[in-house]
């Protein structure tokens, strides 16, 4: 039985009751990932591709305080013009946003929670969060990775953030039993790059493989999601070098205006974009439609 507070929309529905293949999206890439009206043009191409995989899509979002698992165009279209004043929602936000009745877009823990709660399993997104660079002194560390660790959902994702610490993200992982399972490459994912320095224990080669090995952990009765990590196509992948100057200077910028906690990645994204004239927002909308063909696969595998 569904939440009371939860819509699930007419489409995702009737997918779930016949038991055909869904997958969830984030809304944060709508309202704080890139500007209008380029946020709601990918917002629907990431849906089409889905579509096109065999699946169902379920953009996931607070509208008007109430969850949202599928959302209207014309939703999508509100989140979109609104952009940065709609509240960036994780597991704390939820019940604020509902009770004031206001609009959320959802960060991946949030929408991992709706989910699941939808009775969703898949889910299709840019990048996890995890922990941030110099965590030892500001011990700032993503939701997301607490949402994994007990929530039972897979994440088809580019990877960690490249904003972010990602060998002490992959060991926050390791310590609260999330498996990261690399799609057809053996080391993690750079995010705008297609590898990085880290290699990782499970590697497979089909969606096939990955679906068996979800459903596997599921029946066993292990708690938690997994993240299934994804490499941005190479014709869209940009320099490692080049963008980790970019991102170091970024974070520089950030560091002297005093920007901390969840307004720090879209501060971060949008800077990496400007100092790459444009270029990282091409990668990262690559990407997303990418873990969106992948997810669909796997979901119809299950």
């Amino acid at each position: 039985m569904a939440h009371t507070m939860l819509d699930i929309s007419d489409e995702v529905s009737k997918a779930l009751a016949q038991n055909k293949p869904v997958v969830a999206l984030e809304s944060t890439i709508i309202s704080h990932g890139m500007p209008y009206p380029k946020n709601v043009e990918t917002a629907l191409s990431v849906e089409k591709v889905v579509r096109e995989n065999g699946a169902t899509p379920a953009t996931i979002a607070i509208i008007d305080g109430r969850l949202k698992a599928g959302l209207s165009k014309q939703d999508i279209e509100v989140l979109g013009k609104a952009g940065r004043s709609v509240t960036k929602v994780s597991r704390r936000d939820m019940p604020f946003v509902v009770a004031a009745g206001q609009h959320g877009a959802t960060t991946v823990a949030a929408t991992m929670i709706i989910a699941q709660m939808a009775g969703i399993k898949i889910f299709a997104t840019g990048g996890i969060g995890g922990v941030h660079r110099g965590a030892d002194k500001t011990f700032d560390i993503s939701a997301d990775l607490q949402e994994l660790a007990k929530t039972n959902v897979a994440v088809v994702c580019a990877g960690i953030k490249s904003i972010l610490d990602l060998g002490l993200t992959l060991e926050y992982l390791e310590t609260h039993g999330v498996p990261v399972i690399g799609y057809q490459s053996k080391t993690l994912p750079g995010f705008y790059a297609r590898t990085s320095a880290f290699s990782l224990e499970y590697s497979f080669e089909s969606a096939d493989d990955i679906a068996k090995a979800l459903v596997t952990k599921w029946q066993l009765g292990l708690q938690g999601g997994a993240v299934i990590a994804n490499p941005i196509p190479d014709e869209f992948a940009m320099d490692s070098q080049v963008i980790e100057g970019v991102i170091s200077e970024a974070l520089k910028d950030a560091e002297q205006k005093g920007i901390t906690g969840k307004a720090s990645t879209p501060f971060l994204l949008q800077r990496i974009c400007e100092l790459t004239g444009g270029e990282s927002l091409d990668s990262n909308i690559e990407l997303v439609l990418n873990n969106a063909r992948l997810a669909a696969q796997i979901a119809v595998r299950m």
